[in-house]
């Protein structure tokens, strides 16, 4: 009996689950995929990075359903604007694909007015209005975006995530991944946040040494690029105060429960150095912001797949 239920809860922590994506996007039936719109502006570059962080991508009108879904989402939130498209021209000038490397020739589309025009040979970007019309723009320009998934029929899920690189520590009853791509600490934290996690918090000795234990799964020739591989952005920050370390939540070191630094931390080396990092010991140290190093996330189990699909409006 006992050896059945281990086996059941092993399916549980490790499954395939048909059809299902994450909460926070919503599916709509005649387009078979998931969506998501941000009505935060950003400008292309980043709307692009965040649809890539989510699992997803910045959604072109590459059918009838998908185009119908894009403006059903547009005219329930912000029919006035123009959002960003995957489609661009990023790479060669006026030979736009889309993210997933559709050709434009191969997609129907109407434009808007004088569209294309190319307005100081800088418009590389293709955005869309609540009719569906497109035009080019600049793609620093901000605009609200949608992000797109295409329906999942095998979708590998634990209890922590359906990214298979977090891992439960029981001894923290908490999720972690280590995030080998170096990035600076803006968007490390733009990482986890996509990944419905957040960068690391440590609360206590013994979470100190699960992220060090964790840290020597990852040796420094592991780690790509020419960074200190020595350390990694965890979630603490000085908020503009030097000295005043706190987490991204707030709290002081001491108060979160984790105020040990390295000896000589922190040290403000050749002042800037706002952000925090853990060293291979577990210790603390202090780092500059903009420099990329590794970093880890942290978030709780439990559900965060849907799989009985939510739906926009009436027309999905």
């Amino acid at each position: 009996m006992k050896s059945w239920l281990m086996y059941f809860a092993l399916l549980f922590n490790l499954n395939f689950i048909e059809g299902a994506f994450r909460c926070d996007y919503k599916y709509s039936s005649k387009a078979q995929a998931w969506f998501k719109f941000f009505s935060v502006p950003a400008n292309f570059i980043d709307a692009r990075l965040r649809c890539s962080m989510e699992g997803a991508v910045l959604a072109s009108p590459t059918t009838p359903e998908i185009l119908a879904e894009m403006r059903n989402i547009m005219n329930h939130s912000y029919p006035e604007y123009e959002i960003f498209t995957g489609i661009h021209a990023t790479f060669s000038q006026g030979d736009y694909t889309t993210i997933e490397g559709t050709p434009l020739s191969k997609i129907a589309v109407t434009w808007a007015n004088n569209e294309l025009d190319n307005k100081g040979n800088n418009e590389k970007c293709i955005t869309m209005n609540g009719n569906g019309d497109l035009a080019d723009r600049r793609c620093e320009e901000t605009r609200p975006y949608i992000c797109y998934h295409a329906e999942s029929f095998l979708s590998e899920v634990s209890q922590c995530s359906f990214d298979p690189e977090y891992r439960l520590d029981k001894r923290t009853n908490k999720c972690y991944k280590f995030h080998t791509v170096p990035r600076n600490f803006s968007r490390a934290f733009m990482a986890c946040a996509a990944e419905d996690a957040h960068l690391a918090i440590i609360n206590s000795d013994v979470e100190a040494t699960v992220l060090r234990e964790l840290f020597a799964k990852y040796p420094e020739n592991s780690l790509q690029g020419a960074i200190r591989k020595d350390l990694a952005f965890i979630g603490f920050h000085d908020w503009g105060e030097l000295w005043d370390f706190r987490t991204i939540h707030g709290q002081t070191l001491t108060e979160a429960g984790y105020n040990k630094f390295a000896p000589g931390e922190p040290s403000n080396a050749a002042p800037g150095e706002s952000c925090g990092s853990i060293i291979r010991s577990g210790l603390l140290n202090d780092l500059w912001c903009d420099r990329p190093v590794a970093f880890i996330c942290e978030k709780s189990p439990g559900p965060f797949l849907c799989h009985v699909p939510a739906v926009y409006g009436q027309n999905t």
